[in-house]
């Protein structure tokens, strides 16, 4: 089993639990007072109490399109993406980059958006078109 792992930090995991186990419906694993484990879509969440991460103002550009830095996330089938997609736009969640298709047409089209959680971490989630080119050149 390959599983990743990612530890980032959070401002406070009351609303942590509501973000990612009530909205984003991800299973929470072990915690304590200063940290939660969630199940992240098959990966390892572990979100520590602490100082933010600050995004850094980059060219990274992705088609013409400033994307957050640093920021993490999840390759989602098609249409779960979809469905998380409708979920957090009914939930009014204000996005960074709304739900998009990038590269149409062309090796490695995908889906993506960008959003922040309650504690301002940039969260991209995307999904391919063909899921064999997730890797592609």
């Amino acid at each position: 089993m390959n599983v990743f792992h990612l530890a980032y930090t959070v401002t406070d995991l009351e609303s942590t639990r509501r973000f990612y186990g009530d909205l984003l419906g991800c299973l929470e694993g072990r915690s304590s007072d200063t940290w939660v484990d969630f199940n992240f879509f098959g990966n390892q969440l572990s979100l520590h109490i602490g100082e933010i991460i600050q995004s850094s103002k980059t060219n990274s550009n992705v088609e013409g399109i400033s994307v957050p830095m640093p920021h993490f996330g999840c390759v989602l089938e098609w249409n779960i993406f979809k469905d998380l997609a409708n979920k957090l736009q009914s939930h009014a969640v204000k996005f960074i980059i709304e739900p998009s298709i990038r590269f149409e047409g062309f090796s490695g089209e995908q889906a993506t958006m960008f959003f922040e959680d309650y504690s301002g971490n940039s969260i991209e989630f995307k999904a391919y078109k063909n899921p064999s080119e997730v890797f592609s050149k």
